[in-house]
């Protein structure tokens, strides 16, 4: 199947054709046709997938037949990374093209601000927003979404996971009642399908591969206890040389601390954590991207929203607290079809949560040893009781999750 058998818009594949695209994947295939017949969908699959083209190349051809003034299409994305990660992919699909997008998100200046104010008012066709910045214009009065035609939500379990839900809710109340709803999502627990049925109307709904990593992954994990972490990862690092990699952390603190130490190990490292400014963070993704930097230490705050090819390796450094983003993070590889690999360093406080990973994924993670430099390692026991309180992780943050 090709993609000219949508019968897109000449202009459409013209752009598709030039970015390389000939068939679509498994989600862009079962989801495309019933967007084009103009039904509402539930799309799930694992991340890498393609979802993005999935929702953007019906709008885009959409909005091409009927061509409508003002805003036609609006997409929430939980972060900043992800909304600037579609505009990319949009201006590559519609660069054959008169149509017209902008990014509202926060973390910038002043002048940034009356951009988008400009563009809003303006009535730009597609606008990518995250829900907190678009709130603001919105409660401002100036943003008319009367015509609107298509409503997006991309990384809805995401921004759930993020307290978004009233925020989306309240712009819903913005967009009018006769719109085309697409929600698109890697999970789908409970509270995805009460937002579901909350904003769509009979929707179609198509599952691909529900919450579990891409085969191409080779995954690996490291019983370990706190202190061998660092010892592991320079072991690792030593072995075979990587290209491309991210390691992620459950704590900024804790990122800064991996940064420091892969940095005198002569590696060109940067870190990311909600403590940079937005500006950094595109500067250090861009050198990310152009292969000026190989490894990135980063929170959660990069599990998802980036699309970068070529990264060979996912370390996590710490066990994510919730299950699906095991899912997020691993999925940073092994993008389109190309292969990966991803380790995981499990400590004795961190076993029960990995458990639920294996049970999430249905799969058990293959057991790798450390070496015997490094001292005796704890045994995997997940089902072992390790007494009342919580782990140190709660202990060490008075009970509290950090932001990332």
């Amino acid at each position: 199947m090709t993609f000219k058998e949508f019968t897109l818009h000449e202009d459409l594949l013209s752009g598709l054709d030039a970015m390389g695209f000939a068939e679509p994947t498994p989600i862009q295939a079962q989801t495309i046709p019933p967007i084009l017949s103009g039904n509402d969908i539930i799309g799930c699959a694992q991340t890498g997938t393609g979802k993005t083209a999935a929702y953007l190349l019906p709008t885009i051809h959409h909005i091409l037949q009927h061509k409508g003034e003002g805003i036609q299409a609006l997409v929430i994305a939980p972060t900043r990374e992800l909304a600037g990660q579609i505009d990319q992919q949009l201006e590559g699909f519609s660069y054959f093209t008169p149509i017209s997008s902008t990014t509202v998100y926060g973390g910038q200046d002043a002048s940034s601000f009356d951009k988008q104010k400009t563009a809003l008012k303006g009535g730009t066709e597609i606008v990518i927003a995250t829900p907190g910045k678009l709130l603001t214009h919105l409660n401002l009065g100036y943003v008319n979404l009367d015509r609107l035609k298509f409503f997006i939500l991309d990384e809805a379990d995401r921004m759930l996971d993020m307290g978004f839900y009233d925020d989306i809710m309240r712009i819903a109340h913005y967009v009018p009642q006769q719109r085309q709803t697409l929600m698109f999502s890697a999970t789908m627990p409970p509270k995805i399908r009460q937002l579901a049925k909350n904003l769509l109307n009979d929707p179609e709904e198509v599952n691909i591969a529900l919450s579990k990593p891409a085969e191409r992954i080779l995954q690996a994990a490291f019983s370990v206890h706190a202190h061998q972490k660092l010892g592991l990862l320079e072991h690792l690092l030593k072995a075979k040389k990587v290209n491309s990699l991210i390691v992620f952390c459950a704590r900024k603190t804790t990122v800064k601390e991996v940064s420091r130490v892969i940095e005198k190990l002569d590696y060109e490292v940067a870190a990311i954590s909600s403590d940079l400014e937005q500006s950094e963070r595109e500067n250090i993704l861009r050198k990310f991207k152009n292969k000026q930097l190989n490894i990135l230490v980063a929170t959660d705050i990069l599990s998802r929203g980036i699309d970068v090819e070529g990264i060979e390796l996912v370390i996590n450094y710490d066990v994510p607290h919730d299950a699906e983003d095991y899912v997020h993070r691993i999925g940073r590889t092994a993008r389109a079809a190309a292969r990966g690999a991803a380790f995981t360093f499990i400590t004795p406080d961190e076993q029960g949560s990995f458990s639920r990973i294996e049970k999430l994924i249905e799969s058990t993670v293959p057991k790798a040893k450390i070496p015997e430099y490094l001292g005796e390692a704890p045994a995997y026991e997940p089902n072992k009781r390790r007494g009342r309180g919580g782990s140190n992780y709660r202990k060490r943050n008075g009970g509290k999750r950090q932001k990332s």
